[in-house]
Parts: C-alpha cells; structure tokens; sequence
C-alpha cells in the first residue's frame, strides 16, 4: 500500500565533503589497481554561456568550476585523489569571475590539488607505468568531447594501454540517495510545487503559454533554484499532445487543457512535476474523463508504489487501467487490441492499441539529472531506501493521429471504428507526474500541488494577485550551499 510519510525537516540541505570523499572511497573499493580518471566538463567556448557541470563529476567531488579533472591512483590498499583545476589568473577572472585555484580547491575538499595543465603529464606518467586506466563521464554525460581528446592522446603514446569505462558503477552510485541528497530533491520538489501553484491561478483565455513559463522561472529563482532542470513545457490545446513541447508561444483558447511539465534545480538537484488544467478554469466532460483515468493510471501505480517493489508491477498497474478506460471510451477496440505499426518495433500480431495514445514509461528517476540514475534500474530492480522516482502516466490524443498509421486493411477498419472517439476526446493531451522518495520508513508523494479535479477547478477560481513573495523556508540555506559549492 502507498503510504504518506513526512521527513524530519531537520535533515541537511547539503552535501558534505566528508560524503563526496565517502564516495570516492566506495568508488576505489570496486575498482582493481590503476588510474580513475573523471573530467568535470568545459567552460562554454563563450564564457556569456551558462555552464552545467558533468552530474558524474559533479557526485564525486562537489565541485563546480569547469575544466577540471579528478585523477584517483589505486594501487593494493593505497588509494590517492588528486583535483586538477584551472589556476587563479586576473585576466580570466575579471571575464567570468573567481576561481579557487588549486590551494583553495586543498582547503575546500581536503584533496591535493595541481594546476590543469600539469594533467596530461600525470596522466602520461601513469599510463607509463603501466596502470590501467578506468574513465568515467564522457562527451555523452556532457563533456563536450574532451574526454575523448585526453583519452585519445594517450592511446596514441601508448598503444597498449587499457581502457575502461567506470561510469556504470558511478551510476549504480548515484541510483540510492543518501538523506542529504533527498532533502535537497525535496526543496527543489517544493519550489516546483510553488510555481505549479502559482501558475495554475495565471492561466486565462488569450494568455500566451510563454507568459506562464516566465511566470514558472521567476518562481524557480525567486525561491532560491539554480535554473529549471530541463526546458520547460507549457502546451496548450494541441501542444498538450506533444510530449517534449517547449516552444511555449501559442495563444490559449478557452475550452483546451494546458500541459505544464516543469522542474526546479536546487543545488544540482532536479524536481519534475507535471500538472494538466483546464485554460477556462472547468474541465469539460471529454477533458474530465481522460483526465480522470490518467489519474486512475497514476494511483494504480501508486499503490504498488512500496519498498521492495518492482518497477514493473508500477509500470503494468497504470497501463492495465489506461487500456480498460480506453476501451470503454471507445478509443481502442479492447484492452488486448492491436494494430499495424511498425513491422520492425511490432511484429505480428502487432502494436498494443493503447500505445497509440500512451508510449512512454511510467516514471524515472531523479537526481543530479532530471532523468537520473534510480536503484530500480539495476538489479534486483526493486524500490529501496534512497531511490528517488517519479510516477507520471499520460495520455495524448493527437488530432491527425489516424494519418500516421499504415494504410492496411486491419487499420482501415480500426480507423473507421474508433473515428468517432478520436473526435470527441483530439487534441486533449494529460499527463500527471508526481515526485516520490523512499527511506527505511517507506515512499513518500513529496510534490503536493493540486492533482484531483476538485482540488484543481477549486484553485483555477482564485485570483491571481502578482507574484507571491518568496517563501524563506525556501531559500533558507542558499547562501551556505553557494559557498560550500562554487560556481
């Protein structure tokens, strides 16, 4: 059973740097003798750009400055960390500000630090010496290609290097978060759940969805976030069907839902929450029966929701309530019913009708990342103490979703069955995502904003009076997270 839990707020709002050496720590125990080598990501090519360091450099260290370099040397029981960062120069600081030089990067971590451009040369002696080298991050994990530049310069000075990716056991690392992470997930859930808030009393015929989105980011600041933690998603009428909309610039008209799926990042910590509300404050009653049996999907989904859990059995309860109430709305022809689709993805006797309004999974997790590593990713794929998730159902009914189909005979007759459905419920798009942590005392629903009809109709009534002022449980903390972790 799904239960509600509240932490205790006395739980850190920060990561300490006895807990990123704790990592590194745990790190060193999985791997055999040689050379970890984690790089931090670059500075932008135009130092006006914003700059997003590495979430794996980022989990072990703490740090936040770009191009620097993490080097652990292994070998038996003696394990050495080395930071190599960028220096101290007045020329460069007086463009993109301060740096703490390698003596203020000893004095904050406690780990010897060297200058940037000493690292080929440590890294040349190592592999010298002939130590395997175990990489982590990399241009994926967004390092913009460096990675491959070191990695490849020292392959070329020795052919007979070994080479190895780490990254999976970091992210193994990062699925189970410790209290402190959770608490700061927390405060970001929070400031997401404010603009949610916020942004449900805005909302009017004739508004622009870019007004909500600015509405949504001032909030983000306003409460103390770093910035959204992915790109913001206000989708109106048949925007709302279209998953990763974040154009965000068409004119709502009365009578369409709107789709806000946003996110605040607090000190490198992602929220995603997703609401879907009515542009004219009432839902109709096309809205108001796909919008309830997502929401059935959901806590059907919730419910299964408990430590020890499988994901699957999460993932199976939502989409066996979303084919049941497709059915009788008259959108598939039955929960078991199939289609044509693609012969490559689908094979005979071919795709789940259902997936024709429902393809993506039923949650994911969160963290560093807004789609983070989640201990039920790994076996034995189970929810524990420390996984940090969310569960997000959704159905998108597309108003040319027929023309995208396969001219076959199986669809042709699908198609002239279901049309009259496709009509009434086009261009209605819902999905409801929730945040969810869990520790020894079970999963808690942590992003309480408005999600039943009643509760949502009932804030679409209030004014909106200008921006609420900022909430200092909020931002308590902030100026002491920017100085534990610069930049």
């Amino acid at each position: 059973m799904f239960v509600l839990l509240f932490e205790a707020a006395s739980l850190s709002a920060q990561v300490s740097q006895p807990e990123y050496a704790a990592r590194r720590a745990a790190l060193a125990a999985t791997m055999k003798d040689g050379v970890l080598l984690a790089l931090g990501a670059p500075e932008p090519a135009q130092d006006y750009l914003s700059f997003f360091q590495s979430p794996d450099f980022y989990y072990l260290t703490g740090f936040r400055e770009p191009d620097a370099a993490l080097v652990m040397v292994k070998r038996g029981d003696a394990v050495t960390s080395t930071m190599f960062v960028e220096p101290r120069l007045a020329s460069r600081e007086v463009w993109s500000g301060a740096r703490l030089g390698a003596d203020g990067v000893t004095r904050r971590t406690g780990m010897p630090a060297r200058n940037s451009d000493q690292l080929a040369g440590v890294l040349d002696s190592l592999a010298g010496a002939g130590l395997p080298l175990f990489v982590v991050g990399g241009p994926s994990a967004g390092n913009g290609g460096s990675e491959s530049r070191v990695i490849q310069s020292l392959k070329t000075k020795h052919p007979s290097l070994q080479v190895t990716s780490a990254s999976h056991v970091v992210g193994r690392a990062r699925g189970k978060k410790s209290p402190a992470e959770l608490a700061l997930i927390r405060k970001a859930v929070d400031i997401t759940a404010v603009a949610q808030r916020e942004a449900m009393r805005l909302i009017e015929p004739g508004m622009n969805e870019f007004e909500v989105q600015a509405l949504i980011e001032y909030t983000f600041r306003r409460n103390g976030a770093d910035r959204p933690s992915f790109a913001t998603i206000v989708g109106s009428g048949p925007n709302s069907t279209t998953l990763h909309y974040n154009a965000d610039d068409r004119f709502m008209e009365a009578g369409e839902v709107v789709v806000m799926d946003i996110g605040a990042s607090y000190a490198g910590y992602a929220a995603d929450v997703t609401r879907t509300v009515p542009v004219s404050g009432t839902f109709t009653p096309s809205q108001r029966a796909i919008y309830q049996l997502v929401r059935d999907a959901q806590a059907a989904a919730e419910r299964q929701a408990t430590l020890g859990a499988s994901a699957a059995i999460m993932e199976d309860s939502a989409r066996t309530t979303l084919a049941l109430g497709l059915a009788k709305l008259g959108l598939i022809e039955s929960p078991e019913a199939v289609y044509d689709g693609d012969p490559q993805r689908c094979p005979e006797p071919g795709c789940p009708q259902w997936q024709l309004y429902y393809m993506h999974g039923v949650g994911h997790g969160i963290g560093l990342e807004v789609h983070d590593p989640e201990q039920y990713y790994f076996q034995p794929n189970q929810i524990a103490p420390g996984s940090a998730f969310t569960i997000e159902p959704g159905l998108y009914v597309r108003a040319n979703l027929f023309e995208t189909l396969r001219d076959t005979p199986r669809n042709r007759a699908m198609i002239e069955k279901l049309r009259p459905a496709l009509e009434r419920y086009r261009n209605i798009g819902v999905r409801i995502e929730d945040d969810y942590i869990a520790t020894d005392r079970g999963v808690e629903w942590i992003s309480r904003a408005p999600r039943e009809i009643g509760e949502i109709e009932a804030i679409r009534k209030e004014p909106f009076a200008g921006p609420v002022a900022r909430n200092p449980e909020l931002v308590k903390g902030y100026r002491q997270s920017r100085e534990m972790l610069p930049r």
